[in-house]
C-alpha cells in the first residue's frame, strides 16, 4: 500500500481519530494547530486536559488520539499563513486534507476547498461539523449531538433521565465516516485522477445508525420501542443484566432455540412455562421472567452460572471494568503502544482490524508547534523567512 500525507487541521477528538487511524497504517499526518492568540492556551485545547503525565501541553487526554503525528502552528487568519498552506500541499505532494472546524471559517481561513483545489486539483477534501455545510454556525460537541441525535433519550432506564453513553460515540462514528470516504476517494481518484470534497455532519452520521428504531415510525410502533429500556432489549426476551451472588451478569436469548437450552439447565427449569416458550410469549411475561430469572442468578456466583451459560451454549458475559477488559487475552496482545522519552511504555486501544502494514507502536504524540521549522524547510521556506514569520507571528 502507498504511504500517503495527510495535511489535518484537528482539534478535539472526531478528526484526530480518524487521522490516527491513517498514522497507524504508516501515513504521515501533519497536524495543524493555530498561532497563540494571547487569550488562552495556544493550540488544541485537548493538549492540556487531563492528568500532566507528558509535558504541560501533552496531558492524558490528548495522547492516545495523537500518536504518530507530527504538529505544525500555522496563523491562517493571515494571508502569509494561507500562502503556507498552500505551498506545503504543493511542495509536500499532500494527498488528504481534513478540517474540524465551524463551516463558516472554511473561506475566511483559507481552507475551503476550491481555495484548496486550485493549489492542487487532486487533493481530497475532508470536513467534520455538527450539521454539515448547510448549517455552517453550529459547533459539534459529542454530548449535544447525543443529545439532538436521541442516543440520550434511548439511553438509560426506562424510569430515569436520558443518559448519555459511557464513550463519545458520535466523535468516534464522525471519525471512522472520514476513514472510509477518504479510502472510497483514494480508490477513485487512482481510476479518475479526481479530487473530491467530503462533508461529514456529526447529525447524518449518527442518526444512520438508528436501524433498530426510526424506521419504526412508520409502523405505528408503541412509544415505548422507541425510548429507554434501560439494559433490556426492546425486542428479545430475556436480555437484561442480571444479579449474581457476587456481581452482575448479562445474558441474552436471542432465540426460542436458546431460551429452550436455557430452561433445560437444572437451575432455571422452574422458569419454564408453555407460554413463555415462543418469543411472542415471553413478550407478555417481560417482567415476570426478569423478576423470576433473577431470583436464580442472584443465588450463584458469577464463575458458576458462567459455565452453566457456556455448556449451553447461551449468549452473556460478565460485566466488565476497563482493567478488566485491557487484561483479556483477546485484547491485551492487540494493544497498541507509545514509549515516552523516559522509558515508559504506555498501552492504548487496539486497532479496530488487524491489518499486516499496520504500526501498533507509534511515536508519543508531539508538541506544540514542534515540527513546524521542519515542515517550511521540507517546503523550501528558507531559514531566513522561517524567522521573519515567526516574529510576525505567522508561525510558532
Amino acid at each position: 500500500m502507498k504511504k500517503r500525507t495527510i495535511l489535518s487541521m484537528e482539534q478535539a477528538l472526531s478528526m484526530p481519530y480518524a487521522t490516527l487511524r491513517f498514522a497507524q497504517l504508516g501515513w504521515r499526518v501533519i497536524r495543524i494547530e493555530s498561532t497563540p492568540a494571547g487569550d488562552g492556551l495556544p493550540g488544541d485545547p485537548n493538549r492540556y486536559i487531563g492528568g500532566k503525565v507528558l509535558d504541560d501541553d501533552r496531558r492524558s487526554y490528548f495522547i492516545a488520539p495523537n500518536v504518530g503525528k507530527e504538529a505544525i502552528a500555522l496563523n491562517l487568519k493571515d494571508p502569509q499563513g494561507q500562502a503556507l498552506l498552500r505551498r506545503i500541499i504543493q511542495a509536500l505532494d499532500v494527498d488528504v486534507f481534513c478540517c474540524n472546524t465551524v463551516p463558516r471559517r472554511y473561506a475566511q481561513l483559507g481552507i475551503d476547498y476550491d481555495t484548496l483545489r486550485a493549489a492542487k486539483p487532486d487533493l481530497i477534501w475532508a470536513g467534520i461539523s455538527a450539521l454539515g455545510p448547510d448549517y455552517p454556525d453550529a459547533p459539534g460537541y459529542d454530548p449535544v449531538l447525543q443529545a439532538m441525535a436521541g442516543y440520550m433519550e434511548l439511553t438509560g432506564d426506562a424510569a430515569g433521565p436520558p443518559t448519555l453513553a459511557g464513550v463519545p460515540l458520535i466523535d468516534l462514528k464522525a471519525g471512522d465516516e472520514v476513514y472510509a470516504n477518504v479510502m472510497l476517494a483514494l480508490l477513485e481518484r487512482a481510476e479518475s485522477g479526481q479530487g473530491r470534497r467530503i462533508d461529514v455532519s456529526m447529525l447524518q452520521a449518527a442518526t444512520s445508525w438508528l436501524i433498530t428504531t426510526l424506521p419504526l415510525l412508520d409502523f405505528d410502533c408503541d412509544p415505548g420501542e422507541i425510548t429507554r429500556c434501560g439494559n433490556e432489549h426492546r425486542k428479545f426476551i430475556p436480555t437484561n443484566v442480571y444479579p449474581t451472588a457476587d456481581g452482575f451478569i448479562y445474558v441474552a436469548i436471542g432465540s426460542d432455540v436458546q431460551w429452550k437450552r436455557l430452561t433445560e439447565l437444572s437451575r432455571f427449569a422452574s422458569i419454564a412455562t408453555p407460554e413463555r416458550a415462543t418469543n411472542e410469549g415471553r413478550h407478555r411475561e417481560r417482567e415476570a421472567i426478569h423478576h423470576d430469572l433473577a431470583a436464580v442468578t442472584r443465588r450463584y456466583p458469577t464463575t458458576e452460572l458462567t459455565a452453566d451459560f457456556r455448556t449451553a451454549t447461551i449468549p452473556h458475559a460478565p460485566i466488565h471494568d476497563i482493567p478488566a477488559v485491557r487484561d483479556m487475552e483477546a485484547v491485551h496482545r492487540r494493544l497498541t503502544t507509545t514509549t515516552f522519552p523516559d522509558g515508559r511504555t504506555i498501552h492504548m486501544q487496539p486497532m479496530a482490524v488487524d491489518l499486516p502494514e499496520a504500526r501498533t507502536a507509534l511515536n508519543p504524540p508531539p508538541r506544540y508547534g514542534q515540527d513546524t521549522l521542519r515542515v517550511l524547510r521540507e517546503a523550501g521556506v528558507e531559514d531566513a523567512a522561517c524567522e521573519t514569520l515567526r516574529a510576525q507571528g505567522v508561525i510558532a
